[in-house]
């Protein structure tokens, strides 16, 4: 079981991430409710595509960008449609 972690507080868990470049991630609905709030910010990559971009919320701060996600992937990476990963200090480790 894969856990993400942030300021005190467990956002997601889940037993079946998808590790793409040595992140995690998470279906969509292992993240806990209301951690999540929508971001203006995008980026992208050349074989997954255009990521969106979530803030994260725990434990009554906010961490801007510090989750993304690829709505419409590439086809090479269909297989992370709908998942979630992090990074700008979430931890992510087995639990």
């Amino acid at each position: 079981m894969m856990q993400a972690k942030w300021n005190g507080q467990i956002i997601a868990r889940s037993d079946d991430t998808v590790v793409v470049e040595g992140n995690h991630y998470f279906p969509r609905d292992a993240v806990e409710d209301g951690v999540l709030e929508d971001s203006a910010t995008t980026s992208f990559c050349p074989w997954k595509g255009t990521a969106s971009y979530y803030s994260v919320e725990a434990g009554g701060a906010v961490n801007a960008d510090a989750a993304w996600y690829y709505p419409d992937p590439k086809a090479k990476a269909a297989h992370i449609k709908g998942r979630v990963a992090f990074w700008k200090g979430v931890e992510v480790t087995e639990g």
